[in-house]
């Protein structure tokens, strides 16, 4: 009797696809997952099937491993475990469907991404910050913030411009004095990079930081090749207390003629046109430099961004480090 009982046993199939209604009315099939079923036998193992039914004194099933039909006594299924597993671990219950991200909040974490873009592993720009370096000590990627002065007004945020004339006749001469024989960024690269904010009309907080003008630095960092880079980094005269940026001929720049101390650069703007990356074409030797903009062929920025390349220095200050996301964490729920 128990075995005829068994016998009328009804077969668990695979789902059919499911009918799903779209917004204009009409109809489209979605494919349910393939479920894994534990065909347990009387001697403690299973089978892993995707189907079975019961066929007399034989149990008939469809391996999920082979993907083909095969049999095996009745006697020596264990049956009341297969359903007991199946309705404890519920492989047989439909799947809660992928949640779908609405396309304009897809849109809008896109573009808060571009405020904060990631420049290496776990390493992203801040837009409270105005001129960055990147830099790697220790093996580690960094990020420096870059102050700007004129040697006279020192600015710890912002981009301001203090323009000044540059004859392209008259000799080198300096042009820009700055404190100290040192720079306080020190930077542990040859080649390093650096990001200028192009605007905060999105900065948290308000917008309370100070405006950034670029005078067209995003529509020159555009232009056709051989026209003159916006920044060029100039190595500076070391003297006593003092390090002085000497001039130097705006207009060749871009020619291919090659000036003394003076490091052309690529500009490239990043999607989302926030940011500005500058890399030197050239590496760059052990000693200290400013990054300088350029305003016209005879006009530059007075307002500079000094540094120094000494891999052997000590780490900087008010660096930014990798941070890498954390994974959400689940707790039980009363």
């Amino acid at each position: 009797m128990k075995l005829l009982a068994l016998a009328c046993v009804a077969a668990i199939l695979v789902p059919a696809p499911a009918q799903l209604a779209t917004r204009d009315g009409t109809a489209t099939t979605q494919t349910q997952p393939v479920k894994r079923i534990r065909l347990y036998l009387k001697d403690g193992s299973y089978q892993l099937v995707t189907s079975y039914s019961i066929a007399g004194d034989r149990v008939r099933y469809v391996s999920a491993e082979r993907d083909q039909t095969e049999e095996v006594p009745l006697r020596l299924v264990d049956l009341d475990r297969t359903k007991t597993y199946d309705q404890t671990h519920g492989t047989n219950r439909a799947e809660a469907p992928t949640p779908v991200i609405d396309p304009e909040l897809a849109k809008e974490e896109a573009e808060r991404a571009t405020l904060a873009p990631e420049v290496a592993p776990d390493l992203h720009l801040v837009p409270e910050d105005s001129v960055l370096a990147e830099d790697t000590y220790r093996s580690t990627p960094e990020l420096v913030p870059l102050t700007q002065t004129d040697g006279q007004l020192l600015k710890s945020t912002g981009h301001d411009t203090s323009k000044g004339t540059v004859d392209p006749r008259s000799i080198a001469h300096g042009i820009v004095v700055l404190k100290g024989e040192k720079a306080a960024v020190q930077l542990h690269v040859d080649k390093p990079e650096f990001y200028l904010r192009l605007d905060d009309a999105q900065m948290p907080g308000g917008g309370s930081a100070l405006t950034v003008d670029t005078h067209g630095a995003s529509a020159r960092a555009t232009k056709p090749s051989g026209q003159p880079n916006d920044y060029v980094v100039v190595r500076v005269d070391v003297r006593q207390d003092a390090r002085v940026v000497a001039s130097f001929n705006n207009a060749l720049l871009g020619t291919g003629k090659r000036q003394d101390n003076v490091f052309e650069t690529e500009g490239t703007v990043l999607p989302g046109a926030h940011w500005l990356k500058i890399i030197p074409h050239e590496t760059l030797l052990i000693g200290e430099y400013a990054l300088v903009e350029i305003l016209g062929e005879r006009t530059i920025n007075l307002g500079v961004w000094d540094f120094g390349i000494h891999p052997t220095d000590p780490e900087n200050r008010d660096i930014i480090l990798p941070e890498p996301k954390r994974k959400p964490t689940l707790t039980p729920r009363p």
